[in-house]
């Protein structure tokens, strides 16, 4: 990517002034939403308001046309009719804006030739006019460090390291708020839609060569040029790590995408293969996307194979146990069993009835007992063959046979493990009655940066994708 290129880019992410056309005193409007989401999050440029009916919106000068604003416009974000684009592309390019972000649908994705024109059109205009577009049919750009919103929707979250492109608004809209639920920092997020101007591949390179962005994650349809997306991946892959989430993948879902984004999805079987002989991790499904994109946060450079499990912690663990031996072997994870040693000592301080000494682990419900329960995962942790520890904490159960206090000071235990020795520690943290208490459970781990999964079979699963993308390159570095 050239310095031309970069430049382009601070104006997308780092606009210093951004014009919303279609804003109104309506605030079901998206215009008007879009305006609001950014008056919330705080954003500290220039905002200007276009509507020819109004003088002023939610407390700023409103102005009748973009070529009315005295001062300079980066980014212009699009909320009116498909059929009064081109003439709002004349003014941008008297105007001398950088980037525009179309909200509005009813271009390619229609099938329909009069949409197809339009978009050609439009990207004729906007090279004459030296300015990018972002979309149709998008919601556009998250960039937390610059104060930008997802769009209408105003996340309270800390930028961070984890940068996420994809086809549809609504599948980023929910990566952006499970993911910031559970932990998982963003750095920048865009939802790009038809992609008319700048599509997948434009951003990738862009995330590439981003310092903030650490890890990369995409949801996409199809693309316009795949061999150029296959090439960049396998560079993206060598650096970082990259998941991709690939939609349309059965005829229904093909056909559902070129309604959607415009997109061809192609076969799967060949993205697939193609994905993972390039090092990408490929996911099925948006669980699956969030989950390793968390464990990357979480799991640096684990390429670890063999895991141990410990349950029971607070009853309903030999169940537990069975479970999490099916979900781990089955998908190629290792359970070796302990040492005859560490056997012994676990037989010394849990009981022998309702108790399993072998991996996984069943406590016996003992688990309450503190110190009980510190112990129990320094011996499993202490075993050579194991590389990481699944400990399941049934909230429900903890909070029922328990005060809340044991609560924290499990959620403690846990934590200084991770604090005082190499090994990672995942969660195993089921959904139940409690669920705020859970949520704050949760919550903890996440600061303390310990992941957090409510199956085994999830849990499992995430940890074979981030060992797998390891080991594939560690291998390819030999």
């Amino acid at each position: 990517m050239n310095q031309r290129n970069l430049k382009e880019f601070e104006s997308i992410f780092y606009p210093r002034s951004i014009s919303v056309v279609g804003a109104s005193q309506d605030k079901w409007k998206f215009g008007t939403k879009y305006l609001q989401a950014l008056v919330e999050s705080g954003f500290k440029g220039e905002l200007y308001p276009i509507n020819p009916h109004e003088v002023e919106i939610l407390g700023l000068k409103t102005y009748p046309k973009l070529i009315s604003i005295p001062g300079a416009v980066d980014y212009v974000i699009v909320s009116i009719p498909a059929r009064s684009m081109l003439a709002l592309f004349d003014d941008c390019i008297a105007k001398g804006v950088k980037v525009v972000q179309i909200f509005t649908a009813g271009f390619r994705e229609t099938g329909e030739e009069e949409g197809r024109d339009l978009e050609k059109e439009m990207v004729k205009k906007a090279k004459e006019g030296n300015f990018r577009i972002i979309g149709p049919n998008c919601i556009g750009v998250y960039s937390p460090a610059h104060c930008m919103p997802f769009g209408p929707m105003h996340f309270k979250a800390n930028a961070g390291s984890v940068g996420f492109i994809s086809h549809s608004g609504g599948v980023a809209g929910h990566i952006i708020e499970e993911g910031v639920r559970r932990g998982i920092c963003f750095s920048k997020v865009v939802s790009f839609g038809n992609g008319c101007d700048l599509d997948n591949c434009d951003y990738l390179e862009y995330l590439a060569y981003d310092s903030e962005t650490k890890i990369v994650g995409a949801y996409l349809e199809g693309a316009k040029d795949s061999r150029r997306l296959l090439k960049l991946v396998k560079e993206i892959s060598k650096i970082k790590p990259i998941s991709i989430w690939k939609g349309g993948r059965t005829p229904a879902g093909s056909q559902t995408a070129a309604s959607h984004s415009g997109s061809l999805a192609g076969s799967d079987i060949i993205w697939k293969a193609a994905l993972r002989q390039a090092g990408v991790v490929k996911v099925e499904t948006h669980e699956e996307l969030i989950d390793t994109i968390l464990a990357f946060q979480y799991l640096s450079r684990f390429k670890g194979n063999s895991v141990a499990v410990i349950a029971g912690l607070y009853g309903a663990g030999g169940g537990a146990c069975v479970a999490s031996s099916d979900a781990c072997t089955s998908l190629g994870l290792e359970v070796p069993p302990f040492s005859e040693e560490t056997r012994a000592e676990l037989k010394a301080i849990l009981p022998r009835a309702g108790s399993i000494f072998r991996n996984p682990l069943d406590m016996g419900s003992v688990g309450g007992i503190l110190n009980i329960l510190s112990k129990t995962i320094e011996l499993v942790l202490a075993e050579s063959l194991i590389d990481i520890l699944i400990i399941q904490v049934p909230v429900d159960f903890l909070m029922g046979l328990n005060s809340v206090k044991a609560f924290h000071d499990t959620i403690d235990i846990i934590i200084n493990f991770k604090n005082i020795q190499n090994k990672p520690i995942i969660a195993l943290s089921p959904h139940g009655s409690f669920f705020t208490e859970r949520l704050e459970f949760e919550k903890r781990l996440y600061d303390a940066g310990i992941p957090a999964y409510p199956t085994f079979e999830r849990a499992a699963k995430a940890i074979v994708n981030v060992s797998w993308f390891y080991r594939f390159h560690e291998q390819r570095e030999l």
